[in-house]
């Protein structure tokens, strides 16, 4: 006779907050994808740059000359990179953080975020997500049995409503995540606006959670303003960001958090708990990207511009088929497509069945993003062309 009880639910059965989460669509896809074959991906956020050889070579150097480097650093990371995030902070954004207790270095943004999350999020709390939003911000808040609460962006241009954030706080509200540059709409929050949700945030005691992962690409357009800035923001703001997609060390897992101090105490107990540290190497990998040549970083943006301008060119030529907004920052779009009422994850999946087109369903960022698709530009030049011809193809013939 089984040990279970007729009717008990067995005791390997994932947790209740596991099954709150489904697995994100932009993991899910490239799957399809790679069981469908023979694939071009406008799909996953990563872009195609290498490593920067100064930041291989670097590491490679400390590896060798510095046992301590292959072991665990301090818990809230090395004091020489902590130094160098509190100044590039201090020079780019004007805000000034202690490296020695406001700063921590985690296993990329996504540690950060979660570190966030579970630092401040109980069962019951709301957190509000203007949307379309990063798919990860949704399943984190669902992991700490937290409540997403969707503020929509206007959809004229993605723009951040603060109307739409002040309708949707009630009195289990406890934090809004904000990402500007954001993923998927590319969108950078305008000043006005990002200070009228900061008001909000003071005038009903709720904490920001800022993810700035994206903030170096903009394209004509300067550096956005960190909500931190903002008057009476700084003690209520947890500033996160990564060196993934600014210096190409996606593989690396290297990010960081800055927060006044008593928000970084109840932060690292969780990046203690989760991680220990981040892994020494890529620290050392961070420390050399932050104080080698930056030039690196412009010569990608440039690239990410010439391809933005390539996608939104080839979407206006299917415009028949699609309507968009050019981004004003990141690497990705939201295309609405025009050629039918199909969920997106349904069009998404026929696009790589029949077209071999990996793009990612705008419905996993939201209800503001169905009847949407992501389309990604981190890829090569030569892979986007390749993957517009394969859709204006499908399209004309399919849809």
């Amino acid at each position: 006779m089984s040990k279970h009880m007729a009717g008990q639910a067995p005791k390997t059965r994932g947790s209740r907050r596991v099954n709150l989460v489904e697995v994100s669509a932009t993991k899910l896809m490239p799957i399809i994808a790679a069981r469908v074959g023979g694939c071009v991906s406008l799909g996953q956020g990563v872009p195609s740059f290498a490593t920067p050889p100064h930041v291989v070579e670097a590491v490679s150097r400390t590896l060798r000359e510095d046992p301590a480097s292959g072991k665990y650093s301090l818990q809230p990371g090395m004091p020489a990179l902590r130094k160098a995030i509190a100044s590039v902070l201090d020079r780019e954004k004007g805000l000034r953080y202690s490296p020695e207790s406001e700063i921590a270095v985690t296993v990329g943004a996504m540690e950060a975020l979660l570190c966030a999350i579970l630092a401040f999020v109980d069962r019951g709390d709301e957190v509000i997500l203007p949307a379309p939003c990063y798919a990860s911000h949704i399943e984190q808040v669902q992991l700490a049995e937290g409540v997403p609460v969707f503020a929509s962006l206007r959809r004229a241009d993605w723009s951040l409503d603060a109307e739409a954030v002040r309708r949707a706080i009630t009195p289990r509200t406890k934090a809004i995540v904000l990402c500007s540059p954001g993923n998927p709409t590319g969108t950078v929050f305008d000043e006005a606006d990002m200070a009228a949700v900061c008001e909000l945030a003071m005038a009903h005691d709720l904490l920001v959670i800022s993810d700035e992962t994206y903030d170096y690409v903009t394209y004509g357009r300067p550096m956005p303003t960190s909500p931190a800035t903002y008057p009476g923001m700084r003690e209520r703001t947890v500033v996160i960001n990564s060196f993934s997609k600014k210096y190409a060390l996606t593989g690396w897992r290297v990010g960081y958090m800055a927060a006044a101090e008593q928000l970084m105490a109840d932060l690292l107990k969780i990046h203690d708990a989760s991680a220990i540290c981040a892994p020494t190497p890529a620290q050392h990998a961070a420390l050399a990207a932050l104080s080698g040549p930056q030039d690196v970083v412009d010569e990608m943006r440039l690239a990410l511009e010439r391809r933005r301008d390539l996608c939104c060119r080839r979407l206006h030529e299917l415009r028949d088929y699609f309507d968009y907004v050019a981004p004003g920052g990141a690497f990705y779009i939201m295309a609405r497509y025009k050629f039918t009422h199909a969920p997106s994850m349904e069009v998404a999946t026929r696009l790589i069945e029949e077209a071999r087109v990996i793009t990612i369903p705008g419905g996993s960022f939201g209800p503001g993003g169905e009847g949407h698709l992501r389309l990604s530009f981190g890829g090569e030049e030569s892979e986007i062309e390749e993957a517009f011809a394969r859709i204006g193809r499908w399209v004309k013939a399919k849809a």
